[in-house]
């Protein structure tokens, strides 16, 4: 029997809206904000291809604890930053009008090739995501982990859903975010792999045969690292609140403890086909946590919130050993609540104006700095 847990040690990484605090729109921060940041937060920032966007990650985090400070550490900056520029900073995974059209690229030969590859497919890509990473020593390990894992990501992604708006339109998704980025190669959810060999076999023929320069152009939903002994979630919105993005990262990093344990104790989660999967994913993106999913184990729909509680029993047994019950307990406010996408589109029933829509993105950035 497995008596004590390893360390899962977590980076994060989030995608922030740049915007013109008068007109609402993106805007372009012509790299004031990056060049910035890097005096203070080195390699913890970049540019992102639309210059409109700012990426940040955290350090390599031990606890959930660690994590969240990093993450309101990094807010709080950029916020500070933006501010000398007269620009504000938001969290969403769309902006809720803004064109892509008009959006200009970053002077990078990096996106330059991307854009000279996928064309419109890469111009209009104006999306924004939050990543996590939980690290995993054995990578043969971390291969079942994300082999298994896979069922989850709708679930997680059903909580982060925070982007119901599209170039000024009510698209009638939680997530559109998703639906924008379905338009590049190697994205969705993650191919099933029964080695780590059979898995950097496929990676070097796709680079050997040109169709990629690098594996990091693997933009599943959820991968094995291609560099790191990392697992990395790639399937969420970007959060309204540092609480939204912790509360996640927190139920993330407990299910690969929890389905880690079941390894070691010869117990393995069972692994469903993909195109199960892919149902119970666009339901995520279609509704949120509202409506149903289908648990494919009793073979019926399921309350999508009763689905997220019975996550939560699941992964009981490691929270207080992760020392994280009081962030992933945060779940019972968003399942009240409502996911960024419920609390955007509220926002919009009361004022019928997007600007305040943008004006609440912004506003909720903040909250808890």
């Amino acid at each position: 029997m497995l008596k004590k847990l390893p360390v899962f040690t977590l980076g994060v990484e989030e995608e922030y809206q740049i915007i013109d605090p008068d007109t609402r729109d993106l805007r372009s921060h012509l790299s004031k904000i990056v060049d910035g940041a890097k005096i203070i937060l080195n390699e913890q920032v970049k540019a992102e291809m639309h210059q409109s966007v700012v990426e940040v990650g955290t350090n390599i985090c031990h606890s959930v604890n660690d994590t969240k400070n990093e993450i309101r550490f990094l807010r709080s900056k950029i916020v500070e930053l933006a501010d000398k520029q007269n620009l504000i900073v938001g969290g969403a995974g769309t902006h809720p009008f803004s064109k892509w059209q008009d959006q200009p690229i970053t002077d990078d030969p990096r996106y330059h090739d991307i854009v000279n590859e996928l064309q419109d497919a890469a111009r209009s890509n104006l999306i924004f995501g939050m990543h996590c990473h939980v690290g995993i020593e054995n990578r043969e390990i971390g291969l079942q982990l994300m082999n298994q894992a896979t069922y989850f990501l709708p679930h997680i992604f059903a909580l982060s859903t925070n982007s119901p708006f599209w170039e000024g339109r009510k698209t009638g998704y939680k997530s559109f975010r998703t639906k924008v980025f379905d338009k590049f190669p190697r994205t969705g959810l993650p191919e099933y792999f029964d080695s780590v060999s059979s898995y950097e076999n496929y990676l070097d023929t796709l680079v050997k045969t040109n169709c990629i320069d690098n594996p990091k152009k693997i933009w599943w939903d959820l991968r094995l690292h291609p560099f790191y002994n990392t697992i990395e979630f790639r399937i969420c919105d970007m959060c309204l609140t540092v609480d939204e993005t912790i509360c996640i990262v927190a139920i993330i990093q407990a299910i690969v403890a929890k389905l880690y344990k079941l390894n070691m104790n010869n117990t393995s989660f069972n692994i469903y086909r993909l195109a199960l999967i892919k149902e119970n994913k666009f339901r995520a993106a279609r509704y949120g946590i509202d409506n149903n999913m289908i648990d494919f184990g009793l073979q019926k729909e399921v309350e999508t919130k009763i689905l997220i509680l019975e996550l939560l029993d699941f992964i009981d047994d490691v929270v207080d050993e992760l020392g994280s019950r009081e962030d992933i307990n945060y779940v019972h406010q968003i399942l009240k609540n409502g996911t960024g996408a419920d609390k955007q589109l509220n926002v919009f029933e009361e004022t019928n104006d997007l600007s305040k829509v943008v004006d609440f993105i912004t506003g909720e950035f903040t909250r808890g700095l």
